[in-house]
């Protein structure tokens, strides 16, 4: 059974995703999770983009230990520079370097020939050679390429001392069939192509970037590149989640295995989704909330007398549990610390106090207590910084009803400890909250994107809000939660604010899409 090495670009490529901003403890937070998961390669970000970029991509190198943390860099010596630095204190460091070769991107992007983007791409690996032993060289746009010219760079690129080879759907244009053949054809025209892994990286433009990467593993890929719940640029990227599944289902047809720890799938998707705001769909192949659900009489007829009529998947298999009823108000700090430790939490003395004063905070409200709470408790004292805060929440009050307008008031404090009170309507009692709100903040804010949902079931399920808003013209997402929708929406709505003084947003480096 050959092995299908997975490169994670979730804090890279799926950080690119509109709308998303992750922090410094989100991305570490992540960074753990994918380690946990068996990722073989995690792209943590690119470092020349941004100094928080460099600064993430440094952290996460030097926390991660038991897998290859890599970093984007174009074909320019001053990135090569500043990934090295990042990456250098890494278990295992690698990097990342890209150039286009489709016509279109030559013509119109880079404006060189085919000739002068050989020799940049050589000249380029050859410096990163003298700083790095593994590197991969990415041809954007490979699939809208000329197969011929694909094969002589590549052939230079192996000689300069690439030892990956990837070849992407950047735009998501090609067909399995197509996809396949170029891969075929790479793997008999390049005489030193056994140097080097072969790697695949699909986009979803077309709804193909799964079946995409599978074509490519049938056709010699080596590795295959892809995010946590497909998150990525523009429609995404290839969801590795329902790679490895189906490799390891289908291993009959594809020969192909990851080294995916498969148990941990479903708490790994869950930790981007809550970080990232981006939901996923209830059919999400996998791990959406009705990838195990029955309705049709005949399929629950099925499943009752034997689960593989209709499932061919078994819940357990990506760490979904039938029943994670397991702590209550009775629970004392030593079971609430080693319950933490088989969720995979490490929390330091003070963090694990806060979470427990938490979780016996919501037990008074809360007769039963999932994992789903746990995870949410867990998280947000995780990924919280102190630096993020610029207004706290003293309180609020709501009046409405169906025969008035409703009327919210609220107090704020502000870091120099000066208390504010404003009130103001709006149609309804979120409208009413969130004009407050903006009358508060001196900054110009506007709302973009609102979203609401319980964790797990039961009237007295917690809420989690996602709020996405500008702040002076740039967009933050925020997040809170609570047993109150409206505290969690008045949580996400500050959390947004807040991330708008002290998150430095990257600047986007022209062609950073691979």
């Amino acid at each position: 059974m050959a092995h299908v090495k997975i490169f994670d670009t979730t804090l890279r490529d799926g950080e690119q995703s509109p709308g998303v901003n992750l922090n410094l403890p989100e991305k570490l937070e992540i960074a753990k999770q994918l380690e946990r998961l068996g990722v073989d390669v995690m792209e943590a970000g690119f470092p020349a983009s941004s100094q928080g970029d460099f600064e993430s991509v440094r952290e996460i190198a030097n926390t991660i230990r038991s897998c290859s943390v890599t970093g984007l860099a174009r074909a320019v010596k001053s990135d090569i520079d500043t990934a090295y630095e990042a990456l250098k204190d890494g278990a295992d460091p690698r990097i990342h370097v890209f150039i286009a070769t489709s016509p279109i991107h030559m013509e119109y992007k880079l404006l060189k020939t085919q000739v002068q983007v050989i020799e940049k791409a050589v000249e380029m690996v050859t410096y990163a050679k003298t700083k790095f032993d593994k590197i991969e060289w990415s041809a954007e746009d490979a699939s809208r390429s000329d197969w011929d010219f694909l094969t002589q760079i590549i052939e230079k690129v192996i000689d300069a001392g690439a030892t990956v080879i990837n070849l992407p759907d950047t735009v998501g244009y090609t067909t399995p069939q197509e996809y396949g053949r170029m891969f075929k054809y790479i793997k008999e025209n390049v005489p030193n192509i056994e140097k080097a892994d072969l790697s695949a990286h699909c986009h979803d433009d077309l709804g193909m970037a799964l079946a995409n990467s599978i074509a490519a593993v049938e056709n010699g890929a080596t590795q295959i590149e892809g995010t946590i719940n497909g998150i990525g640029e523009r429609a995404g990227n290839a969801a590795l989640e329902e790679l490895a599944v189906a490799l390891k289902i289908r291993e009959d047809v594809y020969e192909g295995r990851t080294g995916l720890v498969l148990k941990e799938i479903k708490r790994t998707s869950d930790l981007v989704s809550k970080l990232t705001g981006m939901h996923v769909p209830r059919n999400k192949a996998v791990v959406g909330q009705n990838a195990f659900a029955h309705e049709s009489g005949i399929h629950q007829d099925g499943v009752l007398k034997n689960a593989q009529t209709y499932e061919i998947i078994t819940p357990e298999m990506v760490g979904v549990q039938s029943n994670n009823l397991v702590m209550g108000k009775h629970s004392g700090k030593h079971a609430f610390k080693d319950k933490l430790q088989n969720l995979g939490y490490e929390l330091s003395e003070e963090k694990l106090l806060e979470a427990f004063t938490e979780f016996k905070k919501l037990t008074d409200r809360k007769k039963e207590v999932t994992d789903d709470d746990l995870f949410t408790i867990l998280t947000e004292i995780q990924t919280q910084t102190v630096d993020v805060k610029k207004y706290e929440l003293s309180g609020f009050q709501v009046e409405y009803g169906s025969a008035q307008v409703p009327t919210a008031t609220v107090q704020l404090t502000k870091p120099d400890g000066t208390e504010i009170e404003e009130s103001a309507e709006g149609q309804g009692a979120v409208e009413a909250l969130f004009n407050t709100l903006d009358s508060m903040i001196e900054e110009d804010v506007h709302i973009t994107d609102f979203q609401l949902n319980s964790i797990g079931s039961g009237r007295d399920a917690l809420a989690q809000s996602h709020v996405k808003l500008t702040v002076d013209g740039t967009e933050f997402n925020g997040r809170g939660s609570s047993q109150d929708v409206l505290e969690a929406a008045v949580k996400a709505f500050l959390n947004a604010v807040n991330r708008g003084f002290y998150y430095q947003a990257p600047v986007q480096a022209q062609g950073v899409s691979s």
